[in-house]
């Protein structure tokens, strides 16, 4: 396992055109890699507009899928760890908000499927319901690599410690988020819940957003991140589009747990 991987976040801009987003995608990673990205993560919902409107007119079947082939190409062309964001995936007649992980040969390497959706109503804040139309996934996910394991959630599963918890108790060493927070959770909670999961579980959390669109029906917080085993935030950035470039020091998560075994000192006996 190598001591430390260069990781990429693509904060980019989501619009009705389905083809225009792919290709924001597409540049964005591309960047990502020519900055000397080893593995590269997109946002939630980064091929359509985040609203239950869209997700059946957007959704796509695996292999076949439009975008689904995009990210198997590019993480193939470009030789690199792509954690395709999320996407409305159909499966018979169930709609899922999906993950989908490709090797540097574009292969297939896991999919995760948003295990808690996102029902909330908050007064004079934002109310949404997912389970209008989307079905939850019922797995964790985490994958391999050179450098570490690496678990995948979205979005609103970071809120839930008990599934952080299980894939560090598998080994993973650095979580990929792909959000949505919105205007209402985001300047509340974002940072501060990235930190937490970092902190708990002494790994590192990088959570990769939209850029925010005033003009959207859900407005995305942005603000893409990572925070580290100490509970720091080590890059962030604002609101707009841009390609995050982030060192993950392997090295600094040993010497941590080294010196905080938290993970040894559970009391499995009790809890």
């Amino acid at each position: 396992m190598s001591k430390s991987l260069k990781l990429g976040l693509c904060q980019i801009p989501v619009s009705k055109d389905k083809t225009r987003n792919l290709q924001m995608a597409r540049a964005a990673v591309k960047e990502a890699v020519l900055a000397g990205s080893q593995l590269v993560a997109l946002p939630e919902m980064f091929n359509c507009p985040y609203d239950n409107k869209y997700f059946a007119q957007y959704a796509e079947e695996f292999p076949q899928g439009e975008t689904l082939q995009m990210l198997s190409h590019l993480a193939r062309a470009e030789s690199v760890y792509l954690v395709g964001g999320s996407l409305p995936e159909r499966e018979a007649n169930r709609l899922y908000n999906s993950c989908f992980i490709f090797g540097p040969q574009g292969e297939l390497l896991a999919r995760h499927r948003k295990v808690h959706l996102f029902d909330i109503d908050i007064p004079g804040g934002i109310s949404f319901r997912e389970s209008d139309t989307l079905t939850p996934g019922d797995q964790i996910t985490t994958f391999n690599t050179p450098f570490c394991r690496v678990g995948v959630a979205i979005c609103y599963d970071i809120r839930f410690p008990e599934l952080t918890r299980l894939m560090a108790l598998q080994g993973i060493k650095l979580l990929i988020l792909p959000a949505a927070f919105n205007m209402t959770t985001g300047p509340a909670h974002w940072e501060l819940t990235m930190r937490a999961r970092a902190l708990d579980n002494q790994i590192y959390v990088a959570a990769v957003s939209p850029a925010r669109d005033e003009r959207a029906s859900y407005v995305a917080y942005g603000h893409t991140m990572v925070a580290d085993p100490w509970g720091n935030v080590i890059a962030q950035s604002a609101e707009k589009p841009q390609v995050l470039t982030v060192d993950i020091d392997l090295a600094r998560l040993a010497d941590i747990r080294a010196q905080l075994p938290l993970l040894k000192h559970r009391r499995a006996d009790i809890y």
